[in-house]
C-alpha cells in the first residue's frame, strides 16, 4: 500500500504530480524563494529548532529571501526574467538540519526525556 502511495505523489511516475511540481517551481521562482523557506517556524518547533542550529549566512539568505518575496508581493510584480532563471526552488537547506532534529526528538521520547528546547529551569 505504501509503494502505490509513494508512486501517486512521485512526479516521475505521475503526470499530475509532475503538472504540479512545475506549476510550483514557477511559482516559487516568480518570487525567487525556496521550498524549504516555506516551513514556518511559528508552527513546528522542529524546525525553528533546526533553523537556530543552521548557519548566520543561510539563515541571513532565507530572511532576505523571504523580505524579496514580500516585497514583490505587495508590490504586485515577479522577479525580472533574468533571476528566475537562476533561482533553484527545489534545493535544500533545512531537510538535513531537520531530519537530524525530529530524529533527535523521537530518540529522547523513546528515552522518556523532554527535549532540549522544551526543557525549563525551576
Amino acid at each position: 500500500m505504501a509503494s502505490f502511495l509513494q508512486s501517486f505523489i512521485d512526479p516521475k511516475k505521475n503526470w499530475f504530480a509532475r503538472q504540479h511540481m512545475k506549476a510550483l517551481t514557477q511559482r516559487l521562482r516568480n518570487y525567487g524563494l525556496r521550498y524549504d523557506d516555506l516551513y514556518d517556524p511559528y508552527y513546528d518547533i522542529d524546525v525553528k529548532e533546526a533553523l537556530n542550529r543552521l548557519p548566520r549566512e543561510i539563515v541571513d539568505a532565507r530572511n532576505q529571501r523571504l523580505k524579496r518575496a514580500m516585497d514583490l508581493s505587495m508590490k504586485h510584480k515577479y522577479l525580472p526574467d533574468d533571476l528566475q532563471a537562476m533561482q533553484t526552488p527545489f534545493r535544500s537547506y533545512l531537510q538535513d538540519m531537520l531530519a537530524l532534529v525530529k530524529k533527535e526528538r523521537a530518540e529522547r521520547e523513546a528515552l522518556g526525556a523532554l527535549p532540549v528546547y522544551q526543557r525549563t529551569i525551576p
